[in-house]
């Protein structure tokens, strides 16, 4: 068996969402094999080649691979795939955009957002907004995944010496163009792949109330999240949503202040290694996750706080 991931890069480097991604293929067996699609995408085709446990890189170069668009990245991993036993890549937009193009050439069923392998056929995967876990087997000759990068591990990115093997690029397929892209800036760490958390929920009150919450983040070195409701209220950003339907993270620390924690909610931040609650409510859902609580008013707890972290 061979595994085949579809990296996620920008050309210079690795997305960390790959690095999971590695692991959870290497998990299903066999060899991994890593693609890189990408415009003068060398120096990503040679991070790829360093990750640990890395056999090859397949490395196609054009110029219509710059921007990451799906449907010539599709028709690139489709004119190998007959190599591969997997076909794996990041449970991302990246990735959720590619993959499905990739099964339904394939006819075969594709097995999402994956938390666990179980056997190079049978995968553990969330339904219910994480209530339950499916257990799914496939007897498709080609398993095709998205994989959900915090239930594994990151490959080591450095200690791997994989050949890297140049491949012709398919044909551009016409069929989308790049038109632009509105990336928002921020001083702070990117929320996915931040180490701490601090994220506010409804209970903010406005977004002025969210400022509150800023010395703290800046003492921690910390991201900025919020939950639905604090997003759909318009009190922060689309880009800080924490949840099912927003971002997945698994932070170190994640600190809720002001988030009841709607099932929602818990879905895309349960698996922090330490979470804290702030909140008045005694009876909200999110204590229930929290490993350490704080029932108090938020906006005399958070400067408190502040004022002991120095």
């Amino acid at each position: 068996m061979v595994a085949l991931v579809i990296a996620e890069h920008d050309n210079a480097s690795l997305k960390a969402s790959t690095l999971h991604t590695v692991t959870a293929a290497a998990q299903a067996g066999g060899d991994v094999h890593v693609l890189v699609a990408g415009s003068n995408a060398g120096a990503a085709a040679a991070a790829a080649a360093a990750v640990a446990g890395v056999s090859k890189v397949i490395h196609a170069d054009a110029a219509y691979f710059a921007d990451g668009l799906a449907e010539n990245v599709a028709e690139q991993a489709l004119a190998i795939a007959a190599s591969y036993s997997h076909i794996l890549a990041p449970a991302t937009a990246y990735g959720k955009n590619i993959l499905p193009r990739v099964a339904a050439k394939l006819d075969v069923a594709q097995i999402s957002e994956i938390t666990k392998v179980d056997a190079p056929d049978t995968f553990e995967r969330p339904i219910y907004a994480g209530n339950a876990i499916a257990t799914v087997q496939s007897s498709d000759k080609v398993k095709v995944i998205t994989v959900r990068a915090t239930g594994f591990d990151a490959a080591a990115a450095t200690g791997g010496s994989a050949a890297v093997e140049t491949v012709a690029a398919v044909a551009d397929s016409g069929k989308s163009s790049f038109v632009g892209r509105e990336v928002a800036k921020s001083d702070r760490p990117e929320l996915t792949a931040a180490k701490i958390i601090v994220s506010g929920g409804r209970g903010m009150g406005s977004g002025e109330a969210f400022k509150i919450l800023e010395p703290l983040a800046d003492k921690l070195n910390a991201a900025m999240g919020a939950s639905r409701a604090a997003v759909d209220a318009g009190f922060v950003p689309n880009d800080w949503q924490v949840g099912q339907t927003g971002k997945i993270v698994a932070p170190n620390l994640y600190i809720a202040v002001g988030i009841s924690g709607a099932i929602q909610h818990l879905a895309g931040m349960k698996d922090s290694k330490t979470i804290v609650a702030i909140n008045k409510d005694p009876e909200a859902p999110i204590f229930s996750v929290a490993d350490y609580g704080i029932v108090g008013d938020l906006f005399e707890v958070v400067p408190q706080l502040v004022a002991e972290l120095g």
